[in-house]
């Protein structure tokens, strides 16, 4: 067993949730999905596949029909966007990684931006990369922000990638387009790729004339080295399916079609005539969800902000309500101890970089907002026990 997977750490989120699974009397909100079922024309399509005996291999980048759907999505939300750039993958986890492969050498330099999901630093560090990470900085508000001069300096002729996921999972940071300008300028001197995750770019609250994130793809030429990753996870409701995609500079697709095929072969056709459905019906699918997020966003902010001692903002984007609770430094140890003492599964922030660590990260992502509620109330209960000990 290579050294470097020896020394990769386990997810801290998982931890928590393995402590807390089983137990019916536990309200999870560690996870970074919604409670709510895939939409019924989407399970449909892929029944109505399954049927008609579509359970053969397909083609490595995807089904033409696929791609070409998607291209129609990019081009509506960021302008023209050719069919031959995009690859469809077996979700947005792994269009990274198949970025990160095809990408970087061992010895290379990656830059990321923390606090992050934990698998967009660990895939660099399975390529054997050098990981300089660049922090987000909170702000008395409970807002997240960038110090641009800092990632600027970090980004020299020597690094290879940048890593950046907007709006970001856990904090709900979300770049501008003229910070967006500003990066992708200065990795165009440097020769530097960009990996961006946009799959919460839907998930955004702020106006928008697109109904979207300020994205990349947005500023870019399509030479540019720019990397797209986006999933039908979140926008679409489709969690387990394991459905994604890249948007790739031109030329680049049939490199990743190799990657693919020693990676996972190919992705389901059912699967994809699920994808295609979802896409048919983004309109409507995607407000509908955006909608019932900002209200559970909006039930849950206030009321964490009303306890004694948390610190929070409501996320410009994504899913998640991150905050601090004050005198609680170890952010796995207090996750645990909620599980245990509380009911309450909520995600270490020390999961996602140092610079997390006295956080917890709450998915608002909830059916019922009354479990929001409920959570708060047996949060409100722990502390009060805490300060009596």
């Amino acid at each position: 067993m290579r050294q470097t997977i020896l020394d990769l750490e386990e997810s801290r989120i998982r931890e928590v949730a393995n402590a807390g699974m089983g137990r019916s009397d536990v309200l999870a909100f560690w996870f970074g999905e919604s409670d709510e079922g895939t939409p019924e024309v989407v399970r449909q399509a892929a029944m109505e596949s399954i049927a008609r005996g579509e359970t053969f291999y397909a083609h490595n980048l995807g089904l033409p029909e696929l791609r070409e759907a998607v291209a129609q999505y990019m081009t509506q939300l960021h302008g023209p966007v050719a069919a031959d750039r995009i690859a469809i993958t077996s979700g947005g986890v792994n269009a990274l990684m198949l970025a990160v492969q095809a990408l970087v050498d061992a010895g290379d330099e990656v830059v990321a931006i923390t606090p992050v999901w934990p698998n967009l630093t660990a895939q660099p560090l399975i390529m054997g990369a050098h990981l300089r990470c660049v922090a987000l900085a909170p702000q008395a508000d409970g807002q997240w922000a960038l110090d641009m001069e800092a990632l600027l300096a970090a980004i020299t002729p020597a690094t290879r990638l940048l890593v950046l996921n907007a709006p970001n999972n856990p904090t709900g940071w979300t770049l501008t387009r003229a910070e967006q300008q500003r990066i992708l300028a200065h990795c165009r001197s440097t020769g530097t790729w960009i990996l961006a995750d946009e799959v919460y770019e839907r998930l955004y609250y702020e106006p928008s004339a697109q109904g979207c994130a300020p994205s990349f793809l947005d500023v870019a030429e399509p030479q540019d080295r720019l990397v797209v990753v986006h999933s039908f996870s979140k926008s679409f409701l489709m969690t387990g399916w394991r459905l994604g995609w890249m948007v790739l500079p031109p030329g680049m697709a049939p490199q990743v079609g190799k990657l693919i095929e020693f990676n996972t072969s190919c992705i389901s056709v059912f699967t994809q005539r699920a994808g295609l459905a979802a896409l048919q019906h983004a309109d409507a699918i995607t407000a509908q969800v955006v909608g019932h997020l900002r209200r559970c966003r909006d039930t849950l902010v206030p009321l964490l902000q009303a306890v004694p001692g948390v610190q929070v903002a409501p996320a410009r984007g994504g899913m998640y309500a991150f905050f601090r609770l004050a005198g609680q430094d170890d952010s796995l140890e207090a996750a645990k101890r909620l599980v245990l003492q509380a009911g309450l599964g909520l995600a270490p922030g020390n999961a996602f970089g140092p610079q997390g660590q006295g956080w917890l990260r709450w998915c608002f992502a909830s059916r019922d907002p009354q479990r929001l509620q409920e959570g708060v109330r047996r949060l409100q209960g722990w502390l009060a026990s805490a300060s009596q000990l």
